[in-house]
Parts: structure tokens; sequence; C-alpha cells
């Protein structure tokens, strides 16, 4: 039975607006804010700038202060709003700091974009072990902290905001999928928030918030122009390669589903990659 009364007819038209695009000629993510780590360059930047052309407020988060501040101002010129917040990830009480500052400017969290992570190349024998903290700290254990703070904002914004629905996305990588050689801690870690990220959407996909995972193919990065990384083509040519706007373009696509579809996972690859 549908429900009646003023509190059926608000759920009603709510959900009426949301499958319509938001029903009153706003972009779909209006009033909505978005926290995206790793945004001073490559598919963090592309999608809090894809994300603020469909209307949200952005919290950008890195290392490089002034690749931020670049970034904000070119949000601000679209017409959006922005918080540049420089941090390590890898440091516990930065991540909690963030998200505390988030919520301190901006009153809310309905989108955070765990999209911060590193990459190094090598044999287990040959590797610096230094290399392989830092995957772990910032490719795996970033992500439990951050996606930890940010849960409780993320539940309130999916009972109480107008889209009815919160997101939590992870970029990961095909690596997480297909292990290789030379890869094998930076494999581990993905495929590390591969598993974390499928339970944690079984603890909360009742309750609204949609945790999805992005797994981009070779793309065409600072990580992976000229670094060892570059390796993991296996001479696929760089002109083939995703371009960071490919992968904006998934995480809007997950984020902007009416709040009773979930898109849990996309895997994008260039068309000639074969694995």
């Amino acid at each position: 039975m549908r429900g009646t009364g003023e509190a059926g007819q608000a759920a009603t038209a709510r959900q009426g607006a949301v499958e319509a695009g938001t029903g009153d000629g706003r972009r779909p993510l209006a009033g909505s804010v978005a926290l995206v780590t790793g945004a001073s360059s490559g598919i963090g930047a592309a999608t809090a700038l894809a994300l603020a052309r469909e209307g949200c407020s952005l919290v950008l988060v890195a290392r490089r202060t002034g690749r931020l501040e670049e970034l904000a101002e070119a949000i601000g010129a679209q017409g959006g709003a922005s918080l540049a917040l420089t941090a390590d990830l890898a440091a516990a009480d930065e991540v909690r700091r963030t998200v505390d500052q988030t919520v301190d400017h901006f009153g809310r969290l309905d989108v955070l974009v765990n999209n911060a992570g590193f990459g190094a190349r090598g044999a287990v024998a040959d590797s610096d072990p230094a290399d392989w903290d830092r995957m772990v700290d910032l490719n795996f254990k970033a992500v439990l902290r951050m996606s930890h703070a940010a849960l409780p904002h993320l539940l309130r914004a999916a009972h109480e905001g107008p889209r009815g629905v919160a997101d939590l996305v992870t970029v990961s990588s095909v690596a997480g999928r297909v292990p290789r050689k030379d890869n094998s801690v930076y494999s581990a870690t993905k495929h590390a928030v591969c598993s974390f990220s499928e339970a944690l959407r079984q603890e909360v996909t009742g309750r609204q918030v949609r945790v999805g995972l992005v797994e981009p193919g070779m793309t065409t990065t600072e990580m992976t122009r000229g670094g060892s990384q570059a390796a993991s083509a296996h001479g696929l040519p760089p002109e083939s390669w995703l371009r960071a706007e490919d992968i904006a373009r998934s995480v809007v696509f997950m984020v902007t589903q009416p709040p009773h579809v979930a898109v849990n996972e996309i895997t994008v690859r260039p068309t000639a990659q074969e694995r």
C-alpha cells in the first residue's frame, strides 16, 4: 500500500523528483556535499570537476596545496563551491580531521570518493619494503579509516537528505582482480579494497548507503606516465589508454542513479586491453 497523508505524499514527491533528475530543473546532486581524496590531479581532479557540474559542493583532499587551490578556482569558475584540505591520508589523525572539517564547513556529507593511491612495481625480492608500507597505508588503510570516519555522516544524509540515499565509492583497479608479477603488493591492496567494499555494502545497503567500486584498467595519470606502473600496460600504446575523465564519468553514473538503484561495481578498461 502506498503511503498516505503528508509523510506519504512527501516521500512520493521526493522519489518522483529523484527519478526525474530532480524535478525542479536543478542538477541531480544539487545541495549534496562530496569529499574526494587524491583530488590534486588525475582521476581525483576529474571526478571533483564532474561532481561539481552535477551540483555537488566539493571537499578536495590531497597533499599538494597549490594543486588543490587551482582546482578550487576551476570549480568556482563553473559556479561551484569547494573546500581545499591539505592532508596525508596515510596518517590516521589526518583522515579524521578532513571529515570533521568537511562537516563543520558544509554541515553534511553525502558522497565519499576514496581515490587517493600509490603504486610501486617490482619483484618481491627486489622491492623496497618502505614502498609496501606506503601502498598498504594509502591504498588500503586510508580507505578503511576514511570510510569509518565518513559513515555516520553518510547514514545521516541517507536518512535526512533530499536524495534519500548516500554514496561511498572507492576507485580500485583491475589489478585487484587480475594480479600480475612485479605488481604483487599493489594488487594485494586493491584486492583487499574489493573485499572490504563488498562486506561494507552488505552492512549498509539496507540503510540506503550505496557502496561502489570503480576498477580502471590502464589510465593516463601522473602515476602511470613515465613511471614503473607504465610497465603494467604490457605494450598497450599510451594513446589507447583511458583518460581520467573516463573514470570520472563512471563515478558520476554510480552516484546519480535513483535511490532504488545501486550500481556496485564498474570495471573500465581500454578497448584494446585484454586483461
